[in-house]
């Protein structure tokens, strides 16, 4: 595992093959919208939409409308709801929460049929910049796991005077397709499973057939200690219908192999972030200490944050999705960044 890494970060660990299987914030109960069929399963609803960039983006918001911003970044195979229970007590602090669907999932909708399905890493930070300008955003906290941390970690990198402060789920997690191309160890190779199996037009073809039960995998895999229930991860299936969602995830995965190109407009973003840019504005990075994904370990990323700095490791079981497994660690994380 080299210490920026770009390859994704679920998977077969050892760990999972043979067992398979935080100071508190006060909790906060809301008021959301109840699913049908399961009363006790909170929604974050009702969704907002706006224009930014090339999408219009699906959102939902939290909090008084001058609190201070936190903007809060899910992963894939997850969804807003990796913050269910984080959002509210964000916003029961007195921030303004705002919690996007990326492209390529729930409501968020490409505005031309013509506009590239492009999944690259720089093209997800633009798209929250472009979010952050539509809502009149200058500047907000920014907070993510697995996709969503690594957008958080460009946004502040690349655009540092946007971004007050960053908590980052596995820490530094800038790549580059050059950094792709590096062999790994047999037993890391396997690791990546589902990125080769993303290669092949098999592949895409049967997430397109089977992307709730690919995402289930995952989501078990990076999480062995989790013990989701169904509706839980149907709350966030529901995400995966959207008509971009295979063709983002698939070209995301083949263009951090060099198998598919990036659009050339973002190629001198693409430079910067190959240089593995310092991240000056204040970070916490967090690890659950049952993190079924592959993931560096502090000691190799640390240097790359030259601002503030700490790392928490999260224990009792926490896997991979660690906003929805350890929320109060994730809020405490993010207050204490945003107001230190």
């Amino acid at each position: 595992m080299t210490a920026f890494p770009l390859l994704p970060r679920r998977s077969f660990l050892a760990k999972a093959a043979l067992g398979m299987a935080a100071a508190q914030l006060a909790p906060i109960v809301p008021a959301f919208a109840q699913s049908a069929g399961t009363p006790s399963l909170r929604r974050l609803e009702p969704l907002k939409n706006i224009d930014a960039g090339s999408l219009n983006i699906g959102y939902y918001e939290a909090g008084p409308a001058d609190g201070a911003p936190v903007i809060l970044l899910h992963g894939w195979p997850y969804d807003i709801h990796m913050f269910v229970d984080v959002a509210p007590q964000l916003a029961a602090a007195g921030f303004r929460v705002i919690v996007p669907y990326l492209r390529g999932y729930g409501t968020t909708r490409f505005l031309s049929a013509h506009t590239p399905r492009n999944g690259q890493q720089s093209v997800v930070a633009v798209d929250i910049i472009a979010l952050m300008d539509a809502l009149k955003i200058k500047t907000a906290t920014v907070a993510g796991c697995d996709w969503g941390a690594r957008t958080a970690c460009i946004m502040a990198a690349l655009w540092p005077e946007r971004v007050k402060a960053l908590v980052s789920v596995s820490g530094y997690l800038i790549g580059s397709q050059q950094a792709g191309k590096n062999p790994l160890p047999p037993a890391a190779e396997l690791q990546w499973w589902y990125q080769y199996y993303f290669a092949t037009e098999r592949g895409r073809a049967g997430y397109e057939k089977n992307r709730h039960d690919f995402a289930r995998l995952i989501w078990q895999l990076a999480s062995p200690k989790w013990n989701f229930d169904a509706a839980t991860f149907e709350r966030s299936a529901v995400a995966f219908e959207n008509p971009d969602h295979v063709a983002i995830t698939v070209h995301n995965y083949r263009w951090r192999l060099g198998l598919a190109d990036g659009e050339a407009k973002y190629q001198a973003l693409e430079d910067r972030l190959a240089k593995a840019p310092a991240i000056g504005v204040p970070t916490i990075t967090l690890e659950g200490d049952a993190n079924g994904a592959p993931h560096p370990e502090p000691s190799t990323y640390a240097k790359k944050f030259s601002g503030t700095y700490e790392h928490r490791l999260v224990s009792g079981g926490i896997g991979h999705n660690l906003p929805q497994e350890a929320p109060e660690a994730f809020a405490k994380a993010v207050v204490d960044v945003a107001r230190g």
